[in-house]
């Protein structure tokens, strides 16, 4: 039985903003034997796309670099602008096991694998971050990526953000990559019925645990300019320890005390069953 592994890598594009570069990169996604493409997400306000592949381990290996390559050798991050905070044209590549004969020691090796290569034939540097963090402070994906891609040829210069893979400089054009194994998360975005950012952000200061919130939340505001509605955007990194339900019944309370409401929320990529499931039961 094949080990199987997922890998969600982000990109600095969306079908709205380069059609051709996400058709690219969907086209890099599928040519690899032994892995699939179960779902290919872009938002233009992010300027941003998220694929969830799941294949065996060597698979997984293979496309992670083809599509950095792809990514690497079509997106500008000088020309890049979008709602999410990145740092690179492929800004982060989590693995995480899916079969139980995959342990997160093997994605970790895995995670280090494919940043030694995307250093020695592309060029771009990267951190190892979550379970594959070699010191605390790469662990958190926001603090790798804190001053984004135009404040990291500064940032790296710092003793502490050495990259893990690749010398003290960011590629000119692709920047610099999170690469790591982690445990499932769950990409949960509640959009709100206002056009006022400031509450999105209020919102997001309160849950997100860094600021004193939900433990397993981190949260920021967005602005939807599309659809003229501000966006309450949450990674759940353990939807056990602070299910879906939680944080929405708080954001709803919170949007009422600022005079507003839920108009939608959305799952961004593929979530475990039990996360929807214990949703229902409440």
């Amino acid at each position: 039985m094949a080990k199987l592994v997922e890998c969600i890598p982000n990109f600095s594009c969306s079908k709205e903003k380069d059609e051709a570069t996400y058709n690219a990169l969907v086209e890099a996604a599928n040519s690899v034997p032994g892995c699939t493409l179960f779902d290919a997400q872009t938002d233009g306000n992010h300027n941003r796309c998220v694929f969830t592949l799941i294949g065996d381990i060597n698979a997984i290996e293979e496309v992670a670099f083809q599509l950095t390559k792809v990514a690497t050798e079509r997106i500008d991050m000088t020309k890049h602008k979008g709602e999410h905070k990145r740092m690179g044209a492929t800004d982060v590549i989590p693995f995480v096991p899916q079969s139980k004969d995959v342990t997160v020691e093997e994605c970790v090796e895995l995670s280090k694998r494919v940043a030694q290569r995307i250093w020695d034939e592309l060029k771009v540097p990267s951190f190892l971050y979550e379970d594959s963090a070699t010191r605390p402070e790469h662990r958190n994906l926001a603090t790798c990526r804190k001053g984004e891609f135009e404040g990291m040829p500064e940032k790296l210069l710092q003793e502490e953000w050495a990259p893990d893979y690749g010398e003290r400089k960011i590629h000119p054009t692709a920047g610099i990559t999170a690469i790591g194994a982690r445990m499932p998360l769950v990409a949960f975005n509640i959009n709100l019925a206002t056009s006022d950012v400031e509450v999105a952000k209020k919102i997001a200061k309160v849950i997100r645990g860094s600021s004193g919130g939900f433990r397993s939340c981190k949260a920021m505001g967005f602005m939807m300019e599309d659809r003229g509605i501000a966006q309450v955007s949450m990674n759940m990194v353990n939807y056990e320890d602070t299910p879906l339900y939680v944080v929405y019944e708080q954001v709803r309370a919170l949007a009422e005390r600022y005079g507003t409401y839920i108009v939608d929320s959305e799952i961004v990529g593929l979530t475990p069953a039990k996360a929807m499931i214990d949703c229902a039961e409440f």
